[in-house]
């Protein structure tokens, strides 16, 4: 069967198995930042959104998301570019080996959408369904609480002490990092 979807705003067709799911068709077509761990939706690691929502890709039959959107991490944010939940993630070191970070950021990025300016406990009880097997959650909750921030605009200064207000137009905080910006 044909699967038509928005993936990561760009319209697609997809072949598919009636029995597949979401996961299944996205990592068959190069989409490998949903991860497949428990293929049960305990994880978190498979995270994707559906028309804006966080879903379970593992568990999501490919033919339910016809003619929806459906975003992965691979549509939020570029090496060069990253997106400031991606960001924080890196500059709080809230990743070790990595696996659950894409589920992580998939999560965070809905849980922020709702909740702008949340509390410890409430991104804890956000992220309960997203499992990491490396940290104590520490840092993972660290980043969110600075991506809240670099998203609402608040922060001035990046968690390696860099002053963001420093920096010019045209100039971004990897070009300050490289060297390759006049003061």
């Amino acid at each position: 069967m044909e699967i038509e979807m928005t993936l990561n705003g760009t319209e697609r067709t997809f072949e598919a198995e009636r029995s597949d799911s979401l996961l299944d068709v996205l990592r068959r077509n190069g989409y490998t930042g949903a991860k497949r761990g428990c293929d049960t939706g305990i994880c978190g690691f498979c995270t994707v959104t559906v028309d804006g929502e966080p879903e379970r890709s593992c568990i999501k039959p490919v033919a339910t998301i016809d003619g929806t959107a459906v975003e992965t991490i691979e549509g939020i944010g570029t090496q060069d570019d990253l997106h400031p939940i991606q960001a924080a993630f890196v500059d709080n070191a809230a990743l070790q080996c990595g696996f659950c970070i894409p589920g992580m950021i998939m999560q965070s990025r809905s849980l922020l959408a709702n909740n702008p300016d949340p509390t410890e406990a409430e991104i804890r009880e956000g992220l309960a369904g997203n499992l990491c097997r490396c940290t104590g959650y520490e840092k993972i909750i660290d980043a969110v609480q600075d991506a809240a921030e670099r998203m609402s605009g608040e922060q001035t200064v990046v968690t390696d002490g860099g002053d963001l207000t420093h920096e010019t137009a045209g100039c971004s905080s990897q070009d300050w990092s490289r060297g390759e910006c006049d003061e």
